[in-house]
C-alpha cells in the first residue's frame, strides 16, 4: 500500500451522490469502488471509493485528477500526515506546517498524463 491523500468533506458523502457529482467533471465508477478518467485513449484510476475516496497517487498527474476531483466533491485534498494539496492560480501546490511547496503547472500536469514517478 502506498501513501494515501483523502478527499475530505464537511458533510458524508453516499455513494449515489458520489456517483451523480463526479460525471460532470469527467470522472466515472468501474465496479463498485473504482474511480476512473481517461488520458490518451485509456481509462486509468484515480481513486477508490471506501466510505470516502482515497487515492494513492504514483504519478503528479494522479494528483492533479485527484485535485480535480475533491473539487468536484467541493472537498479537500489532504495527505496522511496532514498536508493539504490545492491549486491556485494554475500551480498546484502543497502546505505542509505553514510551509507552501510548488508542484507544478496544473495544465501541463494533466497534458503530461499519468507517467509514474521515477525511485
Amino acid at each position: 500500500m502506498g501513501y494515501e491523500l483523502r478527499v475530505v468533506r464537511e458533510s458524508p458523502l453516499a455513494y449515489a451522490e458520489l456517483a451523480r457529482a463526479i460525471a460532470p467533471a469527467g470522472f466515472e465508477l468501474r465496479g463498485s469502488d473504482e474511480i476512473v478518467t481517461g488520458h490518451a485513449g485509456g481509462r486509468h484510476t484515480v481513486a477508490r471509493w471506501h466510505g470516502q475516496v482515497v487515492g494513492e497517487p504514483g504519478s503528479d498527474w494522479q494528483v492533479a485528477q485527484l485535485l480535480r476531483l475533491s473539487t468536484a466533491l467541493g472537498a479537500r485534498l489532504v495527505g496522511e500526515d496532514g498536508e493539504v494539496y490545492r491549486l491556485r492560480d494554475g500551480v498546484m501546490e502543497v502546505e505542509t506546517g505553514g510551509d507552501v511547496a510548488e508542484i507544478g503547472k496544473f495544465d501541463e500536469i494533466i497534458d503530461a498524463g499519468p507517467a509514474a514517478w521515477s525511485p
